[in-house]
């Protein structure tokens, strides 16, 4: 399996409690990566550990975009297919023979003509059991040479530059597969052959542990989508999921924000140094920032999570006008649908909706997430609601 730094697991996020301020104080402690991303090209979130090992290993390049959902098998072990790749996770108690959680399947086993893994009945989702031949790759009839591929070899009498033996499998990769294999790490991305090469029509393929390659003449190697081809082997669910609140993937959302330098919006008619009298709640939508005044003093502040693009939190000068410990949200914006229970510490400052209200279900403050509203941390949000009568001004801004 590749040796790779991997971040600790957990099935469930965890919500780490900001500092609220009685003065004036940023801090990137406020700001954590999204755990949860979603995949517009699939329909398909990574998460956790499997998002983390996914980004530390080359992305979309390296193996694809996520394909099914996580899927729990009845030995307690969670597996989620990927384009190019199958994730695992092996619970406390049950782990590999490296000593870790997380396996990088070996798939390309699971291409051998006739194979049928052991775990193949345990997966939810799988319609039913019995091989299947995978879809778009060549199978194997009686003394064929592509089961005769996967017999091992005996090294070659003499050393070639264009030929390398394998004697952990007894194998041997050779021309531009062997270009491909080592570029890319060998045996630490691919693994080690466990075919030799063969055709089928015009197309040479091999078999590696972790996938599969081809090549045709007039074009170079490339990898085949040994995920896809297990998934629709094993029939799994692949429809695209609702994206909700999860963010879109994009490597900027793992970059902490710039340290915001306050800057109070100036409501129209005010004049002196904030201009505003009493208390008052900033919401700057270019930094993801809240900061609440009393005057020209600073309550708290803190960065928040606004609405999404399509689903924009409305700029302007508005003030609280209703307040609700807890609600249960429902509705449908912009054709999605959504049911939150229980959001805590609500303030509506428009009467189409939209509110200041605590989020317990993301830690992603610093981006935009919302359906319009703007998400507060939980702490944040309680001081808040405490703090702000109905009335006070919510002014909103670029």
């Amino acid at each position: 399996m590749p040796v790779l730094a991997l971040a600790a697991f957990s099935l469930l996020a965890t919500l780490i409690a900001p500092i609220v301020a009685s003065a004036a104080q940023t801090s990137d402690s406020d700001w954590s990566a999204p755990r949860t991303v979603f995949f517009p090209k699939t329909g398909q979130t990574l998460d956790e550990v499997f998002l983390d090992k996914w980004r530390e290993a080359g992305g979309a390049e390296a193996y694809g975009y996520p394909i099914t959902p996580e899927l729990k098998q009845k030995d307690g072990h969670i597996v989620q297919y990927l384009q190019y790749a199958r994730f695992e996770w092996w619970p406390n108690g049950d782990k590999n023979a490296d000593g870790a959680n997380f396996v990088l399947a070996k798939i390309g086993q699971e291409l051998k003509p006739g194979y049928q893994p052991a775990s193949q009945k345990d997966h939810e989702a799988t319609k039913k059991e019995g091989f299947t031949s995978p879809k778009g790759l060549p199978t194997a009839d009686k003394a064929d040479p592509i089961l005769a591929a996967w017999a091992p070899v005996k090294a070659p009498t003499k050393p070639a530059d264009n030929i390398q033996y394998v004697e952990a499998t007894k194998h041997t990769v050779s021309n531009g597969f062997l270009t491909y294999w080592q570029n890319t790490g060998a045996e630490n991305y691919l693994g080690n052959p466990l075919t030799q090469e063969y055709a089928v029509k015009d197309i040479t393929y091999q078999v590696f542990e972790y996938g599969q390659l081809a090549w045709q003449k007039g074009k170079d190697p490339w990898l085949v989508p040994v995920g896809k081809v297990l998934a629709d082997k094993y029939k799994l669910d692949q429809k695209p999921r609702a994206q909700g609140d999860v963010p879109t993937y994009d490597e900027a959302l793992f970059t902490p924000p710039p340290t915001p330098t306050p800057e109070p919006k100036i409501a129209d008619g005010q004049g002196g140094n904030s201009g505003m009298v009493g208390k008052w709640i900033d919401v700057n939508l270019s930094t993801q920032y809240l900061v609440a005044y009393d005057g020209d003093s600073v309550f708290l502040e803190s960065y928040v999570s606004t609405g999404r693009p399509g689903f924009d939190t409305p700029t302007g000068t508005f003030s609280i006008n209703s307040k609700l410990e807890s609600q249960t949200m429902e509705g449908v914006i912009g054709g999605e649908y959504y049911n939150v229970p229980d959001v805590p510490w609500v303030m509506y400052f428009t009467d189409e909706g939209h509110a200041l209200h605590g989020t317990y279900w993301h830690n992603n403050f610093g981006n935009v997430m919302s359906h319009g509203c703007v998400n507060l941390p939980m702490d944040v949000a309680e001081a808040l609601y405490a703090w702000a009568p109905i009335g006070t001004p919510v002014v909103i801004h670029y």
